[in-house]
């Protein structure tokens, strides 16, 4: 997901998409404990894109 994406949703979304992608991240530490995960770069991918939806939270506060 790019910032320009991001950018265009509203608040609410931004949080139920970083909760997702939180939940997300939880069960693929837990399948790359257990060598089971088949794309090792998801984790990476979806790291960038918690931090990406973080950073928008975060400008929506500093500008209200």
């Amino acid at each position: 997901m790019k910032m320009d994406e991001i950018r265009q949703l509203n608040i609410d979304e931004v949080k139920i998409r970083l909760e997702d992608a939180q939940e997300e991240m939880e069960n693929l530490r837990f399948l790359h404990s257990t060598h089971q995960l088949d794309n090792p770069l998801r984790i990476r991918m979806l790291r960038k894109d918690i931090a990406r939806l973080k950073t928008v939270l975060q400008e929506s506060e500093l500008g209200a």
